[in-house]
């Protein structure tokens, strides 16, 4: 019975949790001091956190794409070091806050999809 309610879709909060931080992410640059290094990596990496857990949502069975949440939100948070924008301090804070909760939620998520994932197999 449970496996049936977490294979469907749009229903599953860290999906939802992943999109809402890829969008604060990709709109930051709009409201907070950067530079364009900063600027893009926040851009792209936002945009590919939301992009995939959309596609999180939509099809719920598909576990790679919460390992792949876990390894954009490790990417986000050493992105201000990597990138070089630590100076843009609420920039840094806003990377390293959401990629932290980007790589858990996804972290948390997994045993969903992989519940999910199984029992679509089992439909088969």
């Amino acid at each position: 019975m449970h496996e049936q309610r977490t294979a469907r879709p749009w229903t599953r909060p860290y999906d939802w949790a992943e999109v809402a931080l890829g969008l604060m992410v990709l709109l930051g640059p709009a409201w907070l001091a950067t530079d364009d290094a900063a600027t893009w990596t926040m851009i792209i990496l936002g945009g590919l956190i939301a992009i995939d857990g959309l596609l999180s949502l939509a099809m719920p069975g598909v576990v790679y794409g919460e390992a792949i949440q876990v390894v954009l939100g490790a990417l986000l948070f050493v992105s201000p070091w990597v990138m070089g924008y630590t100076e843009f301090g609420p920039a840094s804070w806003v990377s390293w806050i959401a990629g932290g909760l980007t790589a858990l939620a996804g972290g948390l998520a997994l045993p969903a999809a992989q519940a999910a994932h199984r029992g679509m197999a089992g439909q088969h």
